[in-house]
């Protein structure tokens, strides 16, 4: 399909040259002859590339329906051309954001040229326009699924958050809860979303260079820094800048991000004037501040300036009832990517995945229906790829099975399944005769070839 353009021009024999040009270029062209004219299309749904327009038209100047369009959002790039140049138009025009400013007559050369470029930047900055809608569209704020009540809590909380100018929030849960999808929730259905997201994992480098990575620095500030740089926190400016795993940073590094946040000013390493910067801070971390705190790994007053508001997200094992809104979401994500098609979820297959108690939590979720739906072979999601860990693994916070003297007390949270139940208390069995399985057999009221036969089906040996 061919790009639109739309000439603004008031004189008919160039008007009808121009348009007989540029339709030769393989131009989709429109031609108006006045600004009324020309808003009318636009308002009309007219989303032209370039617009190519006199200055002066019978009805006014074309400054003015520049200044319109700009304030109503349409994109393109604008090419002005004018019978005489003048300084304040040239300086408004340039202002407005005209891509050029050509005085008549200008030879059909030269004009193709400007017209290219002025293409090529607006076709830029529509992939940006669209890959920013995408963002948008994917990160609206029920992106975070489940209809239990803890994810109702999470959206509720994402959504009065979204409605304020926050300056800095804490977001905390283990691994896999989905602190970077509510992250970008926020930037996106925030009023900072036309601004950059700038995130950088604090765990991923060393102290030496994240440092550099967060306040920039000046060409020679030390070895290998042959040129300028500036800083994330100063990319980020009129967005948001995320540090995940935020209590990975040093306390020396911790103090300078104070400093700075309290300041809204940083320095680059190696310079010599200070930069203003105007951010929000979305912190992210699996660990318990407080008891970093306690411990003297992570300072009190940075944690009081982060947690103006803070957002605990919550496992996947304590609202399974979300499986269910999860699983087919992922399944047609997966099934977009791979070119599957699979629509049907055996029974079978739930009983497995509402039993598992997912350490990982959503993440370790959406790797087993990524490694489900690429190895399928039709509609119905393959149960032999679940591949779910056997055995119960205890969540960080939480009681697993304790055991008492004698006795031995299990969970019945729903965070272990009846097998990893059978499988524990052999195992605990098994240990305390020292692998006899006679003696084992005679502990749990049963008979050797009854034990013998768990032994295997679960695999147990003694290094178990």
């Amino acid at each position: 399909m061919a790009d639109t353009l739309l000439i603004i021009e008031d004189e008919k024999l160039l008007g009808a040259e121009l348009q007989r040009y540029f339709r030769r270029q393989g131009w989709e062209v429109e031609w108006t002859r006045t600004l009324r004219d020309s808003e009318q299309l636009l308002q009309q749904g007219l989303d032209p590339l370039v617009v190519l327009s006199d200055m002066s038209l019978p009805d006014g100047n074309c400054l003015d329906l520049l200044e319109t369009a700009r304030r109503q959002g349409m994109g393109g790039e604008w090419v002005i051309l004018t019978g005489y140049g003048s300084v304040p138009d040239s300086v408004r025009a340039l202002r407005l954001g005209a891509f050029d400013f050509l005085e008549k007559p200008c030879e059909h050369d030269r004009l193709q040229l400007v017209i290219s470029g002025a293409a090529r930047s607006a076709s830029a900055q529509r992939r940006l326009r669209e890959q920013a809608n995408e963002q948008t569209r994917r990160y609206r704020l029920d992106a975070f699924a489940g209809h239990s009540s803890a994810a109702q809590t999470v959206r509720d909380m994402l959504r009065k958050l979204a409605a304020v100018p926050f300056t800095a929030l804490v977001i905390s849960g283990e691994t896999g809860t989905g602190k970077g999808l509510a992250a970008r929730i926020l930037h996106h259905a925030g009023p900072r979303a036309a601004g950059p997201l700038v995130e950088i994992n604090c765990a991923a480098l060393p102290r030496e260079l994240l440092e550099s990575e967060l306040f920039g620095h000046e060409a020679g500030a030390f070895t290998g820094a042959r040129g300028r740089r500036r800083g994330l926190m100063e990319q980020a400016g009129g967005g948001t800048l995320f540090l995940d795993e935020i209590t990975e940073l040093d306390l020396d590094l911790q103090a300078k991000l104070l400093k700075a946040i309290e300041d809204r000013r940083i320095r680059r390493i190696g310079g010599d004037r200070e930069i203003a910067i105007d951010i929000q801070i979305i912190a992210a971390t699996n660990q318990d501040l407080q008891q970093r705190i306690q411990a003297g790994e992570f300072r009190p007053d940075l944690y009081h300036r982060l947690g103006v508001f803070q957002l605990q997200l919550p496992q996947l094992r304590t609202r399974k009832e979300d499986l269910r809104d999860l699983v087919p979401l992922f399944s047609a994500e997966f099934n977009i990517k791979a070119g599957k098609q699979v629509r049907v979820i055996p029974d079978a297959v739930w009983a497995q995945l509402e039993t598992h108690s997912w350490p990982g939590n959503v993440r370790e979720l959406r790797n087993v229906v990524e490694r489900c739906v690429l190895f399928s072979s039709g509609e119905q999601f393959p149960a032999e790829w679940l591949q779910l860990e056997a055995g119960f693994t205890a969540a960080a916070g939480r009681q697993g099975p304790q055991l008492e003297g004698d006795r031995l007390c299990l969970p019945l949270d729903g965070s272990m399944a009846l097998d990893d139940m059978d499988r524990h208390i052999i195992s605990v069995a098994l240990k305390h005769s020292g692998f006899n399985v006679t003696a084992a057999a005679r502990a749990l009221g049963t008979t050797r070839e009854t034990l013998r036969y768990r032994i295997q089906k679960y695999g147990l040996k003694p290094t178990d």
